[in-house]
């Protein structure tokens, strides 16, 4: 049992050899908390031009955030830039 203790706070291994990932992240997180990895999303947004010119800013803060894209400006140049980064040309 003690040494089971001692590799789930070093965060190596679990007793059955597998890496303990939420010990990895959490020992990560504090050594450098500034420290961001990005996650591809599954699908591409599907939204026409329409909906980017009435989504509110906070969507539009969100989907940027979710694709590592920057969030600045205001939210006319936000909107722009989300329909620059996922609509095709020919759908703007």
């Amino acid at each position: 049992m003690n040494m089971a203790k001692q590799a789930a706070s070093a965060g190596t291994k679990t007793k059955n050899g597998m890496v303990a990932v939420a010990d990895q992240q959490q020992a990560a997180c504090q050594t450098n908390c500034s420290s961001y990895a990005f996650q591809m999303p599954l699908h591409y947004p599907r939204y026409k031009k329409a909906d980017y010119e009435t989504m509110p800013e906070w969507r539009v803060d969100c989907l940027l955030r979710e694709y590592g894209l920057p969030v600045t400006g205001d939210l006319d140049s936000k909107r722009k830039f989300a329909m620059g980064a996922f609509l095709w040309p020919d759908q703007y």
